[in-house]
């Protein structure tokens, strides 16, 4: 990448690291939340730690691997072609169908302020398709625009969600997280269960390392961005979803398609509720928006080192790879319209479990990559940092349930082909595993 062509400083890099992190689930966690109470503490501790975890992970692996493409780029440097394909199509596929997810979620959130606007499921998907193309449209106008959105967009939903995780704080009285475990169940079986869903709030800790191609002095800002991008997204999550539990009583909370702003309107009034609703339409926009510019960043780091047709890495005037990025709004657009029939929860459901299946396999191959190329030389601490990383991806592996590991094997077994098939039409040498794009 050319000088001209590093446009995303240290301040938005962070912004948008906090950005792609704290989407939609932070609003509609609570619920999820609320059958294991006070006990979900347990979860976001070892979620919180596994995180931190593998975004060190990622930042040492972004100060010695400065090439674009993120996990892709440091499966391919540890393991090969064959490998370094499988993550970016996995990561390409979880990229995509995550973007449908949250063009879903915008929807629903703007149907809680604007009913109209979601009264039957063609109007859902019509809304999740333009929140979709103006988000593809404005990185179409440029990488630095899109920064220049998610800037705004972090800013517009960090601040009042510290606000209402600290406020919160002062409505709780002794008895809220009483009884501490409510359901009885084992705090081992609590854990895991509290942090897989802990865990899906907190995907995105990678954002930083995918664009460094784009990036200002990377070697530097890369690393700092996903460190402290984790470390304030992660806390304001936490914060927000435990104060919420303690907010309001466990039936009503499970209850709640909208748990946060139930929770602002039982305690501040109408009002308040409806600030939180507003704040959710714009997380869910300003999320969308931070993908929608990774997605394109993913296909054009594989494209150009022939993993992926060489169409993807073709970039307009802007700097932007144009192609790769209509391809997978195309591909998002058709899984929002070939579902549209199911209602908004359901089809969240379906392309949340989609996305978590893909995911998963980048976090561990990513983990297993920095024992390959790193460990020989690295001090005890870091290796022991390391070794919670891989613990923790294998247990998030596994906790994540048949129905999605089952999806993740289907999605990587599709990619065989493709990969082959392009392969032979593209008749020339694999590149070397350590080229640098």
């Amino acid at each position: 990448m050319s000088g001209t062509t590093r446009v995303i400083g240290q301040w938005t890099l962070v912004a948008l690291v906090i950005g792609n992190i704290i989407g939609s689930g932070i609003f509609v966690l609570p619920a999820a939340m609320a059958p294991f109470g006070a006990a979900s503490l347990l979860g976001w501790a070892i979620t919180l730690c596994g995180a931190l975890a593998l975004a060190q992970i990622f930042a040492w692996l972004a100060q010695g691997i400065p090439n674009h493409g993120g996990p892709y780029a440091y499966a391919r440097c540890a393991f090969g072609d064959t490998t370094g394909f499988l993550v970016a199509w996995s990561y390409w596929i979880c990229t995509w169908s995550a973007n449908a997810a949250l063009a879903v979620a915008f929807a629903g959130s703007l149907g809680a302020l604007w009913p109209a606007a979601t009264s039957t499921p063609l109007r859902s998907a019509l809304c999740a398709l333009a929140a979709l193309w103006i988000c593809t449209g404005i990185t179409l106008a440029g990488v630095r625009e899109a920064g220049r959105v998610a800037m705004v967009t972090t800013l517009l939903k960090l601040v009042p969600l510290l606000l209402f995780g600290l406020i919160g704080l002062g409505t709780l009285h002794a008895g809220s997280y009483r009884p501490f475990n409510p359901d009885g169940l084992s705090l081992p079986g609590v854990a895991l269960s509290t942090a897989t869903l802990a865990l899906w709030a907190l995907l995105g800790l990678e954002t930083a390392t995918v664009p460094t191609g784009v990036v200002k002095d990377p070697l530097r800002t890369v690393p700092r961005a996903t460190m402290i991008g984790t470390i304030v997204a992660g806390i304001a999550t936490m914060l927000a979803c435990t104060v919420v539990i303690g907010m309001l009583p466990r039936d009503q909370l499970a209850a709640s398609a909208a748990p946060m702003a139930a929770a602002a309107t039982h305690a501040w009034g109408t009002m308040a509720g409806i600030g939180v609703a507003a704040v959710a339409v714009v997380s869910c926009f300003g999320t969308l928006n931070g993908w929608v510019l990774l997605v394109a960043q993913t296909t054009m780091a594989a494209a150009q080192d022939g993993m992926f047709p060489r169409l993807f890495a073709r970039v307009d005037r802007h700097g932007t790879p144009w192609i790769g990025l209509l391809i997978s709004s195309v591909l998002t657009s058709l899984l929002i319209a070939a579902n549209f029939t199911r209602s908004l929860v359901a089809l969240f459901t379906f392309v949340i479990l989609l996305s978590t299946a893909t995911n998963l396999l980048p976090y561990l191959v990513t983990t297993l990559a920095w024992w390959r190329l790193e460990s020989g030389r690295a001090a005890w601490t870091r290796r022991l940092v390391a070794a919670f990383a891989l613990a923790f991806s294998l247990w998030a592996l596994a906790g994540a349930g048949t129905e999605p590991l089952m999806w993740g094997a289907v999605l990587l077994l599709a990619g065989g082909p493709f990969y082959l098939c392009w392969r032979l039409i593209a008749r020339k040498p694999t590149l070397s595993p350590d080229q640098p794009t």
